[in-house]
């Protein structure tokens, strides 16, 4: 008896050395729970939402070119219903789920899910999400869910101005910019990084450290876990990505405090973005290459020469000039780059480090980089390449969502073919039925530039459609702020039907849309 009550003890102490030599990064990181409240009045909920979506609230696409892409679509939808989740003692609830861990919220991930969400707003409460952040951060009030890494991208200020162009919700805008001001404090938290430190809120330190030239970050904290980026002098690069996100804050709070004529703000904020497009251009530019690179924080002369769909997040924030844009949209459309078949890869395809199964960053296709950078050759008119790109990308996640078990939508996808992308450290499939900001394919990828809405305003009640298609296509129950309306095109015919007057933009001539339908004759 003495002999089996020591073999126990021997058991539990082996089990014990073994948890707590793990060595996987999730492993060491997760926050802990068994499921319970812990004394939080909060408990994990990993069932299906147990309410069925009320399709009657989202917008119906209309493709007849390609039927599948509808059920792509609708799949997104059911996903991101099932992550609507609701809990105790969380200042907004419900909110938005990323489908990873179900005790944390992610900014990365948050931030980008807001940008399909804002097509159904009664339902899907994607910028609402964004509350938990900020009370937690700047309201100083605790939170059962925990901020995984709060020095994460910086997307505040850009996701809520596009959520207020969809919506017309001046009064968010003023309560985040002017009463709150939470938009400042994260600005300024991400300027003035306490590097090392571990805030209540969080689970882990922050890496960010500020520069005169940029910041020093990490893969895990700009979301691109195992980039290559940097090979092995990380610890001493400057990512072009953070100091790109902030000049993108800075922008925005400026687009923001020029909605509310706030013009001190907007002042404050332009000189921001000012100098810091100065020193993008300055230091990370390579004009032979047409792209931006990180640098070496220790000697910026030195560019670490990884190309990356990071390189954009200075064009989404409007730092190239017009020479500088026509250069990052041809390595875009470069097949060895980030373009072919399957475009949009973590690392270009002539990097050495490129992993032709994906392995995460160092291929992968991942949607939130990909959606950016789409975006960003928008603002510089290349409606063209943006378009055929998100096609082919769609098409890709389609292709496996037909071709591949299980029939989902994936966190990632493979750079070469109809799968999905393998994970960091081994040849497993990454993780399924991710809605989560995956869904930016099938929705806002699908309705934005397969169909051809490129710009939808509810401040401006304004609709510009790029109508390049010739086949059925269209949308119904579009709405933006109390506009509903069925657009639906074919060949140079378009059927109109609002509960209220709008003006439709279609190829550059405008319409004016009267309350009821209205048939509209267009060039092709």
């Amino acid at each position: 008896m003495k002999f089996l009550h020591l073999f126990v003890v021997i058991m539990i102490l082996l089990s014990c050395v073994q948890n707590s030599t793990n060595t996987d990064e999730q492993a060491k990181t997760k926050p802990k729970s068994d499921g319970s409240d812990n004394g939080k009045g909060w408990v994990l909920d990993n069932s299906p939402n147990p309410l069925p979506l009320d399709k009657s609230q989202v917008p119906e696409p209309i493709f007849d070119a390609e039927p599948g892409f509808i059920d792509l679509y609708w799949k997104a939808w059911e996903l991101a219903w099932d992550h609507v989740k609701e809990a105790k003692n969380v200042p907004q609830s419900p909110y938005m789920d990323e489908a990873h861990w179900k005790e944390a919220i992610w900014i990365w991930d948050t931030g980008f899910m807001t940008h399909f969400c804002k097509y159904a707003p009664t339902t899907f409460p994607g910028i609402e999400s964004l509350d938990n952040f900020y009370v937690a951060m700047y309201d100083n009030k605790k939170i059962v869910l925990s901020i995984l890494i709060s020095d994460n991208p910086p997307l505040f200020a850009w996701s809520e101005y596009e959520y207020y162009k969809l919506t017309g919700d001046k009064e968010r805008l003023k309560r985040v910019l002017v009463e709150k001001q939470y938009l400042q404090k994260h600005y300024a938290f991400f300027e003035n990084p306490t590097t090392g430190k571990i805030f209540p809120y969080a689970d882990r330190q922050i890496y960010l450290e500020n520069t005169p030239l940029g910041f020093k970050w990490s893969g895990s904290h700009s979301g691109m876990d195992n980039t290559p980026r940097g090979r092995e002098n990380k610890e001493t690069m400057l990512w072009v990505d953070a100091i790109s996100q902030q000049a993108l804050s800075a922008l925005y709070i400026k687009k923001i405090a020029i909605v509310l004529s706030e013009k001190s703000i907007a002042n404050e904020y332009a000189k921001k973005f000012k100098e810091k497009k100065a020193l993008i251009n300055k230091y990370y530019w390579n004009n032979d290459d047409g792209i931006y690179y990180d640098i070496e924080a220790n000697n910026p002369e030195n560019q670490i020469k990884v190309k990356t769909p990071a390189a954009y997040w200075a064009m989404l924030a409007e730092v190239p000039d017009n020479n500088q844009a026509e250069l990052l949209k041809n390595n875009a459309e470069n097949p060895k780059i980030f373009g072919g078949e399957f475009p949009w890869p973590s690392v270009s395809r002539s990097d050495k480090d490129f992993a032709a199964k994906g392995k995460y960053w160092r291929g992968g296709v991942w949607l939130p980089t990909a959606y950016m950078s789409i975006k960003a050759l928008e603002k510089y008119g290349y409606y063209d390449v943006a378009d055929q790109t998100a096609y082919d990308l769609l098409n890709n996640m389609y292709k496996t969502y037909v071709e591949f078990e299980p029939h989902t939508i994936w966190e990632c996808y493979s750079p070469t073919e109809a799968k999905p992308s393998t994970q960091k450290k081994n040849a497993k499939i990454a993780r399924p039925d991710f809605c989560g900001w995956s869904a930016l394919g099938p929705i806002s990828l699908f309705i934005e530039n397969v169909l051809g809405f490129h710009e939808i305003n509810a401040a401006e009640k304004k609709v510009v459609w790029r109508k390049y298609r010739e086949g059925r296509h269209g949308i119904k129950r579009l709405r933006f702020g109390t506009v509903i309306t069925d657009i639906i095109g074919e060949g140079n015919t378009v059927v109109v039907n609002s509960n209220k007057p709008y003006t439709l933009v279609v190829n550059g001539e405008k319409y004016l849309i009267e309350k009821g339908e209205t048939v509209l004759k267009v060039e092709k």
